[in-house]
């Protein structure tokens, strides 16, 4: 009964090993608390599509925290300042009435975001009514807003809701008892430009070229699960064919040099589709002309960044592969990476990835027929034993 209950934890534990799992390490430096290493092709063809299986492991074996970074996003403010001449203030009717005009002529229209103010009163707060013109005539209400210099907080400018182009601006108090003057006007124009660049790799793959009745293919290896930018075709040949992809890409490339006039594009757009399969073929129409002589191919492929918290000396494992089925890890670290990417992050390299070969596939072997075979043959030996003994 022992040696039952050895036999069959064996096979339980035989058949619970994972079949593979691969990692690479990283070797951690750098000044900043955070660090980013670029995901390779490498790990993008073993792990999961949507790299749910990676994991980052530190020294003691515990799970690092980390998001997953695709882009760098710069913001820059442009801010231009017109100054406004006063010329004009009186009291009508209770209310008290300030025009201003740009003190300077402009060729072009003035676009204004806001009208700031300074002034030497403080302890005041006011309602005040905004109108524009282009002269000083006729005028349009703008908008109302309020005025302040309480304590230790102010407000003196108005934020327009929409971009104003007018070169004059009038501004109407009511009971304006505590004679409340500014001593500055000015246009402001505020504008924030967001640029957002994607981090765009080059890799040379392995492919073979297959020349087919009226088609060539180009068969590319490694590209399993990458985002694709574009693909370059490297030939010398001259030539004018349509070249198509999968998932319904096509494109019209040629490689032109007639009458001391070269032009070229040999470049065909993937529109970031993933590459689902081992391999990518890419299919070049030749009609009734021979093959073109390819001698090289270029992929270029949207990378992505893990971003994690690091200790400088340490080494940390980044493991994949090992169950493409998991669920993503959901760390806190993901809600706050727009105030971590303001700051700088280390940028570490990848080092030695280890690749192991999954184990070849097992059939499930029921334990009762192995059970049954064993007694089997335990009976058929002990039979022959009696035999030979009664022939003695």
């Amino acid at each position: 009964m022992r040696k039952k209950s050895k036999f069959l934890f064996f096979l339980m534990c035989f058949f619970a090993l994972p079949l593979f799992s691969h990692d690479a390490a990283i070797e951690i430096e750098g000044e900043n608390i955070y660090k980013a290493v670029r995901i390779t092709p490498q790990i993008y063809n073993a792990a999961s599509r949507s790299l749910s299986d990676l994991l980052i492991k530190n020294p003691s074996g515990e799970n690092v925290p980390y998001f997953i970074n695709s882009s760098l996003k710069k913001t820059d403010s442009i801010r231009e300042t017109y100054p406004m001449t006063l010329i004009n203030s009186y009291v009508k009717d209770d209310n008290f009435f300030f025009d201003y005009k740009l003190s300077l002529p402009r060729e072009s229209d003035t676009i204004a975001t806001s009208l700031e103010f300074s002034t030497s009163n403080t302890g005041f707060a006011k309602q005040i009514d905004v109108f524009g013109g282009y002269d000083n005539i006729n005028w349009e209400f703008v908008q109302s807003d309020m005025l302040y210099v309480v304590d230790n907080k102010s407000k003196l400018a108005v934020n327009f809701n929409r971009p104003q182009k007018y070169t004059h601006y009038r501004l109407r108090l009511a009971n304006n008892m505590e004679r409340i003057y500014f001593t500055q006007a000015e246009l402001v124009f505020n504008q924030e430009i967001s640029e957002e660049t994607y981090f765009i790799e080059s890799i040379i793959p392995q492919f073979t070229v297959e020349n087919e009745e009226r088609k060539t293919k180009i068969v590319i290896e490694g590209l399993k699960n990458l985002r694709l930018c574009d693909l370059s075709i490297e030939t010398v040949s001259m030539f004018i064919r349509t070249v198509s992809a999968p998932y319904g890409i096509q494109k019209e490339l040629y490689n032109l040099s007639v009458n001391e006039t070269s032009c070229t594009d040999t470049v065909l757009p993937l529109n970031r589709r993933v590459s689902q399969d081992e391999t990518f073929i890419v299919t070049i129409n030749n009609g009734d002309d021979k093959p073109i002589d390819i001698t090289g191919v270029t992929v270029r492929y949207f990378a992505d960044d893990l971003v994690f918290q690091g200790n400088s000396g340490d080494v940390y494992t980044l493991e994949f592969g090992t169950d493409l089925k998991r669920a993503a890890p959901v760390y806190d670290i993901g809600r706050y990476k727009t105030e971590i990417l303001k700051g700088h992050v280390d940028r570490l390299a990848l080092g030695e990835i280890t690749f192991v070969q999954p184990a070849p596939e097992r059939k499930e072997v029921r334990l009762k027929i192995i059970f049954n075979i064993l007694v089997t043959l335990i009976a058929l030996v002990l039979g022959v034993l009696i035999i030979l003994k009664l022939k003695k």
